[in-house]
C-alpha cells in the first residue's frame, strides 16, 4: 500500500481541518485537537455519526496506519479560549469504572449456567459488588444464596438477615422486568408475524 502520509517533520496544527483513510478505507474527516508527532497520533472531532447537533466523535488515528491524509483548512493562530487541560483523575475514574464493568459481565459468563441465571447476575451485581458464583449458585454478601432457577422462591439466607430482604426484592424485580421484557417482544412479534 503506497502512503501519502504527511512527513515526519510535518504537524497539525490545533483547529485545522483534516481528512484521512484509515487501512480499512474508512474516510475520517475532522477538526484537529492534538497531534503528537513521535508516536504519529492524530486527534480529530468529527460531528457525532448519530446526528445529534450538539455532540462530537472524537478519533484517534494513528497515522502509521493511515493510506491518504490530506489538510483541508490550514489554521495557523493560536485557539481563543485556550483548549481546557484534562480532568485526568476523572479519566482515570471512568477507565477504572469501564474495567470493573467488563469484568463483571466476564465473571456472569459462568459455564454450565442458563442464560436466566447470567442475567441476574448481572442485575444483582450493578448495584451490589459482593456477588460470586458458588458452582451453579450465586452468592450475595457470603450470607444469600441463590439457587437455579433463579426466582425468587430460590433465594436462601438467614430469615433475620436484611441482605435476605434486599436480595429478595432485587431478584422480584427483575423477574418482573424480564416478565415484561418477554410480554413486549411476544406482543411486537405477533404484529409482524403475517397473517
Amino acid at each position: 500500500m503506497r502512503q501519502k502520509m504527511a512527513g515526519v517533520n510535518e504537524c497539525f496544527s490545533i483547529g485545522s481541518i483534516v481528512a484521512c483513510k484509515t487501512c480499512y478505507n474508512k474516510e475520517i474527516e475532522g477538526e484537529v485537537l492534538a497531534f503528537d508527532p513521535q508516536t504519529k497520533m492524530l486527534i480529530l472531532k468529527c460531528p457525532a455519526s448519530n446526528g445529534q447537533p450538539h455532540f462530537n466523535d472524537v478519533h484517534i488515528i494513528n497515522l502509521s496506519l493511515v493510506s491518504d491524509v490530506q489538510v483541508k483548512k490550514e489554521v495557523n493562530t493560536v485557539p481563543e479560549p485556550p483548549l481546557p487541560s484534562l480532568d485526568l483523575m476523572r479519566l482515570n475514574s471512568r477507565v477504572r469504572n469501564q474495567i470493573e464493568d467488563k469484568k463483571r459481565i466476564i465473571t456472569a459468563m459462568c459455564p454450565n449456567v442458563t442464560p436466566e441465571g447470567q442475567k441476574l447476575f448481572l442485575a444483582i451485581s450493578k448495584t451490589i459488588k459482593e456477588v460470586n458464583w458458588d458452582g451453579s449458585n450465586i452468592v450475595v454478601f457470603d450470607t444469600v444464596t441463590i439457587t437455579p432457577p433463579y426466582k425468587l422462591d430460590n433465594v436462601r439466607g438467614h430469615a433475620d438477615c436484611k441482605a435476605l430482604t434486599h436480595i429478595k426484592k432485587v431478584v422480584e424485580k427483575h423477574v418482573k422486568e424480564q416478565a415484561a421484557a418477554e410480554a413486549a417482544t411476544s406482543v411486537a412479534g405477533a404484529q409482524t408475524s403475517p397473517q
